[in-house]
């Protein structure tokens, strides 16, 4: 593929907009990859169709290369012309069906500009390579995991053991100053939270761009962060995993002992039971008490048991009043004091409902137990999209109208509607099991067909006709649906097990080519294994 083809600056990515065809438009724009790809979706709803091509033409206008490096990377296009660790290395693994070399990339740019001492670099822009704070959310080690098993990278792998390991190590030395064994937050940018309540009154970072100092004069810093310790947490179940791959059972001990431990004092010190909320404490040992989506990152590294989560979502995350809006979820609670006044100045993280939140929520929402209300949200998230189409970064929770004073062509909000997309109506590959979320009589669904090429040579597809989907791998029949519902099935097709993914109870049924149809009533939420096929 040509230079010329894949560095379109992010800012031609909104004249993209309107030149997209029915036939997709990674077609005309990255030919080379659109035959490499590894998902395909098309509908006959025009207005899913478009929404969903205009997006992977922001994507692809959004690959570029950095002067101070030299390899493709997805950036985070609009207003940022650059790669952050806080959400590049996530954004990566999401675009890695349809650009695995960028995904790897956005992982590899941070491990070559490592300093000496173990320092990764916060961000990778056009003007500089950024250290003046450690701005980290979703953990790069748990995302280079994930992308080296999925790819078979034992390259990524090894780097990034090393790269991560020494980085936890770093973080230990220079942002646990009252030696808790939590990681301290100094500014503003050091969690990413720009303009948020949160950090009111402090800097966003050191004049002199120094991380592993705070400001000064500033009262309350050093701050123990409950979410810069769950990032720690999940960098370091991810560096045990890793190091049992690798073949080092006494790293992979070490690693989840020191996980437990962090996990153990996250709860223990910055959760607050009267509030049902994690809270940063402040060197006085103080909770700053503002409600914010700091609480969804620790949920996002699984920090909570189900118990405490199922605190966390009556009190907070399920509350109308609180993070659960129309347009899920804001930035701060609705009812809490620091939701800023609408409408709302752009990037800020005191209440609207960012595209980068919505694109972790995966990451959590799922695993504790909750796929329906998360298709909820994920049909309003689209809805909006669909709705506004130029790809904002952040939306009023309440009447899902995108802020217009922040440029169009941001990835996330991209991404969203991809990943979105394929959670809602398609097929996706989970570790060792297929996921065919069947969705019939859905604007997605509409005779559309979702195809996914798997482990180099196998193809799953998912087509639908009028209210019947079809299940195909590799070429032959594998069963028919009717009904919303995910089935998961082992790699081969074997049926695992049924979860309810609508909204409301409702009759599914699936016929499996060759063998009796089974026929039951789902609950939301409801997961039955199937232990006779």
């Amino acid at each position: 593929m040509k230079r010329r083809d894949f560095l379109a600056a992010s800012s031609l990515a909104a004249g993209y907009l309107a030149l997209v065809p029915r036939q997709g438009i990674t077609q005309q724009l990255a030919p080379a990859y659109a035959e490499s790809a590894e998902i395909e979706f098309h509908t006959a709803d025009t207005r899913w169709q478009t929404t969903y091509d205009k997006a992977l033409a922001v994507l692809a206008g959004n690959v570029r290369t950095l002067p101070r490096y030299d390899r493709p990377v997805l950036i985070e296009g609009a207003d940022y012309p650059g790669i952050w660790q806080e959400c590049a290395p996530h954004e990566g693994l999401v675009y890695r069906h349809i650009r695995p070399d960028a995904a790897r990339n956005n992982h590899l740019g941070f491990f070559q500009l490592q300093r000496e001492e173990g320092q990764l670099p916060a961000s990778i822009k056009v003007s500089e390579i950024g250290y003046g704070q450690i701005q980290m959310v979703v953990p790069i080690a748990a995302t280079a995991w994930e992308l080296s098993q999925a790819s078979g990278d034992q390259e990524l792998l090894e780097k990034a053991y090393t790269a991560c390991a020494r980085w936890d190590a770093w973080l230990m030395k220079y942002h646990n100053s009252r030696g808790t064994g939590l990681v301290e937050g100094y500014c503003t940018y050091d969690t990413g939270h720009d303009n948020s309540f949160r950090w009111h009154g402090v800097p966003n970072r050191r004049k002199d761009a120094d991380a592993t100092k705070w400001p000064e004069g500033i009262p309350g810093l050093p701050r123990l962060c409950p979410d810069l310790s769950a990032t720690a947490y999940g960098g370091r179940v991810a560096l045990a995993a890793m190091a049992k791959a690798l073949g080092k059972p006494g790293d992979e001990s070490m690693w989840l002992e020191q996980a437990a431990h962090i996990r153990r004092l996250i709860i223990e010190k910055l959760y607050s039971a009267e509030d049902a909320c994690f809270f940063d404490l402040d060197s006085n040992n103080k909770f700053v008490k503002v409600r914010g989506d700091a609480m969804l990152r620790v949920c996002g590294e699984h920090v909570p048991d189900q118990k405490l989560f199922d605190t966390l979502w009556e009190r907070q995350i399920h509350n109308p009043k609180a993070f659960w809006a129309p347009f899920p979820l804001p930035s701060i609670a609705m009812d809490d004091p620091g939701f800023e006044k609408r409408p709302f100045p752009r990037n800020t993280w005191s209440g609207p409902s960012q595209a980068l939140l919505a694109l972790r929520t995966p990451r959590w929402m799922e695993f504790y137990g909750h796929t329906a209300e998360m298709s909820y949200m994920m049909d309003r998230w689209c809805e909006a999209i669909m709705r506004d189409g130029t790809f904002r970064q952040q939306l009023d929770p309440l009447t899902a109208e995108f802020t217009q004073a922040d440029k169009p062509g941001y990835s996330p909000c991209a991404l969203v509607m991809l990943d979105y997309t394929w959670r809602l109506a398609g097929v996706r590959i989970e570790g060792e099991t297929l996921e065919w979320n069947i969705r019939p009589n859905y604007a997605a669904s509409s005779d559309a067909r979702f195809s996914l090429k798997f482990n180099k040579a196998h193809r799953a597809e998912l087509r639908y006709t009028g209210n019947k989907a079809t299940l195909m791998l590799d070429g032959k029949e594998l069963g028919t649906a009717t009904g919303t519902f995910r089935l998961v099935t082992t790699l081969d097709g074997k049926s695992v097990r049924t979860l309810g993914i609508g909204e409301k109870p409702g009759k599914i049924s699936y016929k499996p080519t060759g063998a009796a149809q089974i026929n039951q009533t789902i609950q939301p939420n409801q997961s039955v294994k199937h232990t006779n096929l």
